[in-house]
């Protein structure tokens, strides 16, 4: 990404956009060749999985034609000859492949299992790639100042209605978390038996003690919503923000759980086009709080109450400023062209 965004504007752009683009594609390409023809001996993945990885690496490959980034320009919001724009796309289609092929050829949750439960460190370590990927996607130093690195990710001073409307969401994806979690139990209970043990496994060592949900809040929430929803939002779109962001949640495997997330990931694509990044951060991460605390009995409709009210004080400020057009001022925000800059 450092190389993509440092060779922006030469004249040279558009090869070493379709070097990257091509080295990537192919290194995933041969990554699952290896894997389906190399030595029996030690650990293997099935076959279908390694397959996934050489089919994902194909089609990866194809984004290296410029006609084909052309043609998908037409829908997206990206140059062609952007060499940043062109390394996100193949970047995506592996991510999306492989996580995938993982969900769709490995008992994903029985893997989990076998891995040590996390703490702190492992969540930092398992999402702050997510920032630095962003930051360096927008060219931090390279192309933009940390200022405008931070408005170029929705990074940028909210308005009031902007945390209600976030802290109302929050709620609403919490109550539809119930709602699959119902449906999950009504249906599929053996597969909810498998998630619920799965998830007890790798986050109950975080959930015992304050510093440990403040992580699980605080780091998912950031990070993930800086990549998705401010770095890739603006280019590759709601929809396929939303299935990236689905599919590396593989811990859930292939559940209500996941159509859950998928939902929830359009409700904060809608809240970054129509507010910003703080506002899906500040969404995210009261969610997470939310899933980690434990809010039964006499409680639960207060929460809903809690949350219609916000959502309907920020649907009134919203249609009031449709009414009234708004004067420029220190807190308005930049416009949405100015964003996707």
């Amino acid at each position: 990404m450092i190389t993509a965004n440092a060779v922006i504007g030469r004249r040279w752009a558009p090869h070493v956009a379709a070097i990257l683009a091509g080295f990537t594609a192919g290194a995933t390409f041969l990554l699952g060749a290896f894997e389906l023809t190399g030595p029996a001996n030690g650990p293997r993945n099935p076959a279908g999985v390694d397959i996934g990885y050489m089919v994902t690496g194909l089609i990866a490959a194809t984004l290296v034609s410029k006609p084909v980034r052309e043609r998908l320009s037409r829908y997206l919001p990206i140059d062609p000859d952007n060499p940043v724009h062109s390394l996100a796309l193949v970047l995506a289609v592996i991510l999306f492949g492989t996580q995938v092929s993982a969900i769709a050829f490995t008992d994903v949750l029985s893997a989990n299992l076998k891995v040590p439960a996390l703490t702190i460190g492992d969540l930092l370590a398992q999402e702050a790639p997510f920032a630095v990927m962003a930051f360096a996607g927008v060219g931090l130093y390279i192309r933009r100042s940390f200022s405008a690195s931070s408005d170029r990710l929705g990074l940028v001073t909210p308005a009031w209605w902007h945390i209600t409307l976030a802290l109302g969401a929050a709620g609403a994806f919490w109550a539809l978390g119930e709602v699959s979690l119902w449906l999950s139990q009504t249906f599929t209970p053996d597969i909810t038996s498998k998630v619920q043990t799965t998830s007890d496994h790798l986050f109950g060592g975080l959930s015992g003690g304050p510093w440990g949900i403040a992580a699980l809040a605080l780091l998912p929430g950031f990070c993930e919503e800086v990549l998705f929803r401010g770095a890739l939002q603006p280019r590759l779109g709601l929809l396929a923000t939303s299935l990236l962001f689905a599919a590396i949640h593989t811990e859930y495997g292939l559940s209500f759980d996941v159509v859950a997330i998928f939902v929830i990931a359009i409700g904060l694509g809608l809240i970054r086009r129509y507010a910003n990044t703080t506002a899906s951060v500040t969404c995210h991460v009261a969610y997470n709080l939310l899933a980690s605390l434990t809010i039964v009995g006499p409680y639960q409709p207060g929460a809903y109450v809690v949350s219609a009210a916000l959502l309907g004080v920020s649907a009134y400020a919203m249609w009031q400023r449709r009414r009234v057009p708004s004067t420029s001022g220190p807190d308005e925000e930049p416009a949405p062209e100015e964003a996707l800059r």
